[in-house]
């Protein structure tokens, strides 16, 4: 067996075909590099051990028996009299949260040590494999010049993937566990303790008091999806067109005028829509004055007017960006085939039809997946231009125009309620990733890739 195929076998084959030292590597790391005098590598491993167990007693099963429990003693204050006199005490209960994520945490260095582990039962292995082969044995100094010149962009990437653990992935499964919790504004902590509930929370959304508000949110959100995402790529596309007419004068500066809206930050463009759409702004005064209407038109506070008013300003702030990414597209479209169509007679909109529309879709199709998924999560637009408003009686913490995204917000920071606001941040993500998915594969710039 040559080194680079014994480099492949099963650690489990190692263990039976190996030295008395290979098998001693399984129960005491680094021994194989010791026996074998790589010293350095041997005691790192050794220590990484050590420290595991050390730490396994001490920290880790008191941390992963909390996260279990969630915590047995409240906080609170108690009354003592001492010496005839009564004094309020505060008593330090555990805390929930920080229990969870400690219990989180030594998950997580488990898994850590258990990679170093598979990293010390692979040495060994690999120790075997260049005996089998004659080859010398490194030392440590040996071992990291073939670390700095080969796998040198490894080095550089233990840094970040710790802070991704411990900034990402960490928070990401403390919010997925809260979800399987009662943490909300009944069991507000540290105050009080929550616990596990299971899929009780799912339940409720799903099928209990929160039915009637997630069902109306989810329609909604994908309406609004769907028709923010169409109408400003198909509008886009069509200015697009226009400012790239042949003969059109003052090209650039029509551009410009577009590409204005896009230099504005977005919240102070909807703030400003905001007032301009209000039941006694600009807008409902003018209207007024010259007569066409006697009462204000209710763009934001009634709901249907709300909706349409919410993509009509969406068009507005988004077509400049399609418009651009159209414009580069448009004047990189082959001339030959549109100059060939029109020698043949078809006419302009036969032109735009089977040549350039369906060539702009497949450069725009990951593009406009990823701006429907924006428009799922889109916070700003609603947020700033309606809050969410109008308000709706039969709705949870929830107005008429909140999508999915707001309502989250609003669970957490006015509701309080944790546990629901997990429970809808898990629901996007499932829609936003099969939605993303069912789309982009089923995309032709996706199978024209497959197919090279």
């Amino acid at each position: 067996m040559s080194m680079t195929t014994y480099d492949k076998v099963p650690m489990r084959q190692v263990f039976q075909d190996g030295s008395w030292d290979v098998k001693l590597s399984f129960l005491i790391m680094g021994f194989t590099n010791l026996v074998n005098k790589q010293f350095t590598k041997g005691l790192l491993f050794l220590l990484s051990e050590l420290a595991f167990l050390l730490t396994f007693f001490i920290q880790i099963v008191p941390a992963i028996q909390g996260m279990i429990t969630l915590g047995t003693q409240e906080q609170g204050e108690v009354t003592q009299t001492v010496k005839g006199i009564k004094l309020t005490v505060q008593v330090a209960g555990d805390n929930s949260m920080l229990l969870l994520i400690f219990g989180l945490a030594s998950l997580i260095f488990c898994a850590v040590f258990a990679y170093i582990y598979w990293c010390n039962l692979k040495s060994a292995r690999h120790i075997v494999s260049l005996k089998k082969s004659g080859r010398k044995i490194p030392n440590f100094i040996e071992d990291f010049k073939t670390l700095a010149d080969g796998r040198f962009h490894m080095g550089l990437m233990s840094v970040p993937l710790i802070g991704v653990l411990l900034f990402t992935i960490l928070p990401l499964i403390y919010m997925i566990c809260l979800a399987f919790t009662n943490f909300d504004h009944n069991h507000p902590a540290p105050k009080s303790l929550f616990d596990w509930v299971g899929f009780a929370s799912f339940g409720d959304v799903f099928s209990g008091r929160m039915a009637g508000t997630f069902f109306p949110l989810l329609t909604w959100t994908l309406i609004w999806a769907v028709a923010a995402t169409a109408t400003t790529f198909f509008f886009g596309i069509v200015l697009a067109l226009l400012l790239n007419t042949k003969g059109l004068k003052y090209k650039k500066v029509w551009r410009t005028l577009f590409v204005i809206t896009i230099a504005v930050p977005q919240f102070v463009s909807l703030l400003l829509m905001r007032n301009f759409l209000n039941d006694h702004g600009p807008l409902n005064g003018l209207l007024q004055t010259i007569g066409l209407i006697s009462d204000p038109i209710p763009f934001l506070s009634d709901p249907i007017w709300a909706k349409f008013s919410i993509i009509f300003v969406n068009m507005w702030i988004g077509i400049p960006f399609t418009m651009l990414v159209a414009t580069g597209i448009i004047m990189n479209l082959p001339s030959e085939q549109i100059e060939a169509a029109e020698i043949d007679g078809a006419s302009k909109f036969q032109i735009f039809k089977s040549i350039t529309f369906p060539q702009i879709l497949l450069i725009m199709a990951p593009s406009l997946i990823q701006q429907f998924i924006g428009n799922i999560n889109n916070f700003n637009v609603i947020y700033f231009l309606t809050g969410g408003g109008p308000s709706n009686s039969e709705f949870y913490q929830a107005g008429s125009t909140d999508l999915l995204v707001t309502w989250l917000y609003k669970l957490t920071v006015s509701a309080k309620d944790y546990n629901l606001a997990s429970v809808i941040g898990i629901l996007i993500f499932i829609i936003s990733a099969v939605f993303s998915l069912l789309a982009y594969t089923r995309s032709s710039s996706f199978k024209e890739g497959a197919a090279k």
